[in-house]
């Protein structure tokens, strides 16, 4: 049995909750960060958090606190679930708290404006000299709150980080797999935000399930195209971190994007949207800087294009999809071995 770890999360979100919680479980310490002082004293007396995981009941090795410096304190793993456009400023703030042996994990979901930078290379930007991952995969909050069956990918250079997490996390539901392409994980995770808005608008359009389905694997094609430009391993995104990712957050009405996507089939206008959620749709986010990088580099991503005709050329929904759906490629498969 593996020694207890003393283990700080950042992010009092859903994920970032139901991680911690799992981890407190697995009979380790845990400090919950987060900046609502409120909300971190609810934590504390009631055992929920029920800002976000109403009826989901916390392990008493959990603690929430707002103060940074006494949520790292002493710790020797740090998991980073805050959105990634706070992710730098947090990162930057931690690397004065901890020590170089902090084994750092990025539980975020996103991609930094200005550069182009996934949250591991800002890790690597910020705390250089910190052993680093990411975790990614098909991980519904509310689902993995609930006890179903969720796997979930770790992802490193160092095959003994990815054992480290294993056994941080594993639990009898809730599986953690390994892999090598941090690169190829972290952008299936940050991509397929970005296709669950396009599905959200699909479902509102009431579209068939021949059409559902040609959305979903010209999704998968378009965004492991973008990845594999970037260096990404094709065979990644036909794993949990990509092929699995995507077909849950692009079919559950418990994923923001979905949300956003089909509220934006029905006429809903994007600033209400995102006036009434409660956490950030990183797929919105994301859609932008994409589009600019992929039109930089050249990379053909005809999905991508029209949903950004949509969101910010305000173009009409219908027509903008019947354009999209109606673009053929010369090849189904693109990473075909023969």
């Amino acid at each position: 049995m593996p020694a207890p770890h003393t283990v700080a999360v950042l992010g009092g979100g859903s994920f970032g909750t139901v991680i911690a919680n799992i981890i407190a479980c697995n009979g380790n310490a845990v400090r919950l960060w987060l900046r609502n002082e409120e909300r971190a004293e609810a934590i504390n007396r009631e055992r929920e958090n029920r800002e976000y995981l109403p009826g989901y009941m916390l392990h008493p090795n959990l603690e929430a606190t707002t103060d940074l410096e006494q949520a790292l304190s002493g710790i020797d793993i740090l998991l980073v679930a805050v959105p990634s456009k706070s992710f730098r400023d947090v990162v930057r703030e931690v690397a004065r708290h901890v020590s170089s042996r902090t084994l750092v994990i990025s539980l975020t979901k996103g991609i930094e404006a200005g550069g182009f930078r996934l949250m591991s290379q800002i890790l690597a930007d910020e705390m250089p000299a910190n052993p680093r991952g990411v975790l990614s995969g098909p991980n519904l909050a509310r689902e993995i709150a609930d006890g179903q069956i969720t796997g979930s990918v770790i992802a490193s250079d160092d095959p003994t980080i990815n054992t480290t997490i294993h056994d941080l996390l594993h639990s009898e539901s809730f599986l953690i797999y390994g892999s090598s392409d941090m690169y190829g994980v972290e952008l299936g995770g940050a991509l397929k935000n970005v296709y669950a808005i396009l599905s959200g608008v699909a479902a509102a359009l009431h579209l068939g399930e021949n059409t559902v389905g040609m959305l979903l694997t010209r999704s998968l094609a378009e965004m492991s195209r973008f990845a594999v430009h970037l260096g990404a391993n094709p065979i990644t995104f036909i794993g949990l971190a990509g092929v699995g990712d995507l077909f849950v957050t692009c079919s559950s009405s418990l994923s923001r994007n979905f949300r956003v996507g089909l509220a934006l089939g029905s006429g809903q206008p994007l600033e209400d949207i995102l006036a009434d959620m409660d956490q950030v749709a990183e797929g919105i986010n994301t859609l932008g800087l994409l589009k600019a990088e992929a039109d930089k580099r050249g990379v053909h991503m005809p999905l991508v294009t029209g949903l950004y005709a949509i969101l910010y050329e305000h173009r009409p929904v219908e027509d903008v999809f019947d354009d999209m759906m109606h673009t053929e490629e010369a090849q189904d498969v693109e990473f075909a071995t023969g």
